[in-house]
């Protein structure tokens, strides 16, 4: 996999990432075991891939987007929304935060405990309504969203601390999602666009409905 592994940091660099700690979490985290054994041979292509349960882990390059976008210090907490296979999780583990990951669906969230747990990264899985966040375990110093929400989702940003950023994809009509970052700094919610983007729904009590 070390040819694969090298191509995708040269399409990441490609692409506009440039921290080099989210760089080297991302060689470092071993794509291929958040995926499924018949995805294995494309666990480094930059596309999204079907993890069960109608869901998918996102394309490596948006995954470097984000967790770039959350500017994380080591020691700062942070809380993973979707946990999916749990790699976003451990990408944002491998720069040295300490993650909280929230998965509403038990499969995933019981595979991923393990995965997780497995390799070693310092992630704690929590089954619930990643829409809600996770109060008891707030404030958090960053917040990333892997699913798309219809509009800002409030909740989570109550979650944040002072000088805590929030990514996550708000839907923008028939073009996409637009992946909005947003800051709380003295007080204020500040957002501004990263681009555009295309997630999954994001499902909750404070997002979409469950179809």
């Amino acid at each position: 996999m070390d040819a694969e592994r090298d191509a995708m940091l040269s399409r990441l660099r490609q692409g506009g990432v440039r921290d080099e700690r989210v760089l080297q979490a991302m060689a470092a985290v071993p794509r291929e075991l958040f995926v499924g054994p018949g995805e294995r041979v494309e666990a480094y292509a930059d596309r999204a891939l079907p993890i069960g349960c109608g869901q998918t882990i996102s394309q490596p390059l948006m995954v470097a987007v984000m967790v770039e976008a959350l500017g994380l210090q080591p020691g700062e907490r942070a809380l993973d929304v979707g946990t999916g296979s749990g790699y976003q999780a451990a990408v944002m583990a491998a720069c040295g935060a300490h993650v909280v990951s929230v998965e509403r669906i038990p499969a995933l969230a019981d595979e991923a405990v393990a995965r997780l747990s497995n390799l070693g990264y310092d992630v704690e899985v929590v089954l619930g309504d990643g829409s809600l966040g996770v109060p008891e375990r707030a404030p958090f110093d960053a917040i990333a969203v892997g699913a798309a929400a219809p509009r800002l989702p409030l909740a989570l940003a109550r979650q944040l601390r002072e000088g805590g950023r929030l990514v996550v994809p708000i839907a923008g009509g028939p073009a996409g999602e637009e992946l909005t970052r947003l800051r709380l700094a003295s007080g204020r919610w500040e957002t501004e666009s990263l681009g555009p983007c295309r997630f999954v729904p994001l499902i909750g009590d404070d997002a979409y409905a469950e179809a």
